[in-house]
């Protein structure tokens, strides 16, 4: 897919639905998800990490012995983040993350890659999530991050998508217009007339999330398949 301005695309059909979902999407996220939290509770007590794309914060609280700073590119759902009152989180863009390179222990980034419009974008995100991880040396196997992305591969699921369909799409989101945080016009009369938007995807398709992390510069290290997702941790090079 040939887009002009991917940032301006980005912002039209992600960033933008996000703030008009926000407080719907945050009520639907509540539970970890298993591999995610996994990751979360082996971490070593005292570890120090990033949230990148953490939504409304469901994750900043998965083990109580880390500490975990959130960023999001929605004030919307920071606003919620911070209203738990729940460690550190801002708005901040995955493009531009205003850490320090080399210092952090971990990182998680879940489900966010793929609203990314393009390939390069796509990996200079993944460049920027590596870039604060702890580089290995001889005394340390360096900082770990744990990258969740849609995959292509969905036959079983309700959306249906596989091997040989676009793997750009548009992915609805609907709801009563009673969560909605601005003054959008709804389809339909009454309490339950509906909004919907629609939200941009890349559908990762088995092997692209490795090939992408290697042309970050990064080193995978474990990677599988879980639930229409492509999951894969991954560190810095020596």
């Amino acid at each position: 897919m040939d887009i002009v301005d991917p940032e301006e695309y980005e912002a039209s059909h992600v960033h933008r639905v996000y703030e008009h979902i926000a407080p719907h999407f945050s009520a639907t996220r509540f539970k970890p998800w298993p591999i995610v939290e996994k990751f979360l509770c082996n971490l070593p007590i005292g570890a120090v990490g990033l949230d990148v794309g953490c939504g409304n914060g469901k994750y900043l609280t998965v083990n109580p012995n880390v500490f975990i700073v959130g960023s999001d590119r929605s004030s919307s759902l920071i606003g919620i983040a911070r209203g738990r009152k729940i460690q550190d989180s801002f708005v901040a863009d995955a493009l531009d993350l205003p850490h320090p390179d080399s210092r952090f222990d971990f990182a998680i980034s879940i489900a966010v890659i793929h609203h990314f419009s393009s390939p390069e974008r796509r990996c200079h995100a993944l460049k920027s999530i590596l870039a604060t991880l702890k580089v290995p040396n001889d005394n340390s196997d360096g900082g770990r991050a744990l990258i969740y992305v849609w995959a292509l591969e969905q036959k079983n699921s309700r959306r249906g998508w596989d091997e040989g369909d676009q793997q750009d799409v548009f992915v609805p989101w609907v709801m009563s217009k009673q969560f909605s945080s601005t003054n959008a016009k709804a389809k339909g009369k009454g309490r339950d007339e509906k909004l919907t938007y629609m939200r941009y995807y890349h559908l990762y398709r088995k092997g692209e999330l490795e090939a992408d992390i290697a042309r970050a510069g990064g080193r995978v290290q474990e990677s599988g398949y879980e639930k229409d997702n492509w999951w894969a941790i991954c560190g810095p090079v020596r």
